[in-house]
């Protein structure tokens, strides 16, 4: 038996009802933040703002983690991520790291990949780690910052009934085992899934396709000789016609996927009697396992034609959704998050309008549509819609056993990759001559090794100057914000990410770390001219 199913983690409340002070006050009182969803992606916002000292509730209607592994693959970003808010650390010591990818079609392995080939980053390119872990770290983390004093609550067992948007607050009726309350908001995020009641209540929807499929997904436990690495099968003699994938997790837990096609009965196809012959035929006789969780998905590509309506603010898979091939849910949500925190910090503190928040809306808008473009290109290559289609994708794949050219044809899922936001609002056009493609204005800055650690953490959550091979100010105070100068040596890993074939080079990293802008040398009023933009001014 796993370590998991003894614990039980996702049997204990670990944000148990309390009755509030709230429910017994005169008048609703009002919050600066609700955060409506306690899972992965509500439990990241609330940590990015109280962090940054903006008092925040979360209100879920369950009081534990959820049940099943469901997401499993973490990327590097998002690690990333959760490092500055004080989870990836711990993610990555229980998590099993891989960045190795085998594509087999039939009986044979036919290439492999490495998602993470060059050094000096700190963290792998993806670990994997079920989701009820995630979230119990989450969780503790929260409680580790309410002892220090910061302004975050969860609330269970708080299902939030109506919400009304009053033009200068959200109005929420929350139900509870005490009976119903009223709670306000200055801001109102929604992370509450991709059933969103949320967004039910204010009568919106999602446009996008729903693909005439089914996979069969299961974890189950055993003692497995597999190496740690993804294995994607096309056509296996195991499932003949369909596609299969396998991934380890901690704990001897292993996620394995089956595609299942369109027509079938769902209930009957998660029946033990009827997933263990299926598992067996791929994993062999011999082998002893045990199930865990099993699950059918339909998958959908497909998101809110907006993200921030008024004062509400949808994130995660409440405002988008995908396929899980390439590992686009859990990870792009919690960029969505990581974009929205500063933002609303600078319009709650009167530095920025609120119109900065309708950069949320662009940026995101189109990390979804680059999420979703490519989750339905894995789709349509794993499932051929016609019998042309078919032939085509079995002959790229017999070439690309031989020859590196076809390779990149092949799509088992791409996995993934930060949003770069060309084209944002809120990028100052490059002015870098020479400088790396990767590390233009838009663009998730690309870690590098600084003596004894990493970039990073040392651009934290806040607006950096970074400097290489010219002078700048220590320090700048502009705009009501403090803008704090990091002064790089030219290394190999730096020179390579950052600066190219320039001499020099001036960034304005955002808190987010993300380039808002970039020179070959310091500026004070293209400096900021760039951040009056970077913060919606300009």
């Amino acid at each position: 038996m796993n370590q998991m199913t003894d614990k039980k983690i996702f049997e204990v409340p670990l944000y148990a009802y309390e009755r509030s002070p709230d429910q017994d006050a005169d008048a609703p009182v009002r919050h600066k933040v609700a955060v409506i969803g306690a899972g992965p992606i509500g439990l990241g916002a609330a940590i990015d703002l109280a962090q940054q000292g903006v008092e925040v509730v979360v209100l879920d209607d369950n009081d534990k983690v959820s049940f099943g592994s469901r997401a499993i693959c973490f990327a590097k970003r998002p690690l990333e991520i959760l490092d500055r808010l004080g989870c990836g650390q711990e993610m990555v010591a229980k998590g099993v790291e891989w960045q190795l990818g085998k594509v087999f079609f039939d009986e044979r392995q036919v290439y492999e990949f490495n998602l993470l080939p060059e050094e000096g980053h700190e963290f792998p390119a993806f670990i994997n780690l079920q989701q009820y872990y995630f979230e119990e770290y989450m969780v503790n983390r929260v409680r580790a910052m309410q002892a220090e004093g910061a302004p975050i609550e969860i609330r269970g067992l708080n299902k939030v009934l109506s919400v009304k948007d009053r033009g200068d607050h959200v109005s929420l009726i929350v139900d509870t085992p005490d009976g119903d309350y009223t709670l306000e908001a200055d801001w109102l995020i929604a992370c509450d899934g991709a059933g969103s009641p949320t967004r039910a209540m204010m009568g919106l929807d999602f446009v996008g396709r729903v693909f005439e499929d089914n996979f069969l997904i299961a974890d189950v436990i055993m003692e497995a000789e597999f190496p740690t690495e993804r294995w994607f099968w096309f056509d296996p003699p195991f499932n003949r016609g369909q596609s299969a994938l396998l991934h380890k997790q901690p704990d001897g837990v292993w996620r394995i996927d089956l595609q299942l096609g369109w027509d079938i009965d769902k209930d009957e196809e998660k029946k033990p009697e009827n997933v263990i012959p299926r598992l067996k035929a791929m994993l062999g006789e011999e082998v002893k396992f045990e199930l865990e969780w099993v699950s059918i998905y339909t998958f959908q590509c497909r998101r809110m034609e907006k993200f921030r309506h008024g004062r509400v603010i949808f994130a995660g898979d409440s405002a988008h959704q995908v396929s899980p091939f390439g590992a686009r849910g859990a990870n792009s949500g919690l960029q969505d998050t990581d974009n929205l925190g500063w933002k609303l910090k600078l319009v709650i503190d009167g530095i920025a309008p609120e119109s900065l928040l309708d950069s949320y809306d662009v940026e995101r808008v189109h990390g979804a549509d680059e999420n979703i473009l490519n989750s339905s290109r894995s789709t349509d290559f794993i499932t051929p819609k016609s019998e042309m289609s078919r032939v085509l994708r079995d002959a790229v794949l017999d070439l690309s056993e031989h020859y590196a050219f076809a390779r990149p044809l092949v799509n088992s899922g791409r996995l993934s990759v930060p949003c770069t936001y060309d084209g944002s609002p809120l990028n100052t056009p490059d002015a870098l001559q020479g400088g790396p493609a990767r590390s233009r204005p838009g663009s998730p800055c690309a870690d590098a090794p600084l003596g004894d650690g990493y970039l990073l953490p040392h651009l934290g959550g806040r607006f950096t100057l970074l400097t290489i091979g010219t002078d700048a100010p220590e320090n700048l105070e502009t705009e009501g914000l403090s803008v704090h100068r990091l002064a790089l040596e030219a290394t190999p890993e730096v020179t390579e990410r950052y600066l190219g074939d320039a001499a020099s080079a001036v960034y304005l990293i955002r808190p987010d770390q993300h380039v808002a802008a970039r020179w070959s040398a310091y500026d004070a009023a293209a400096v900021e001219t760039a951040l009056k933009r970077a913060i919606g001014k300009e």
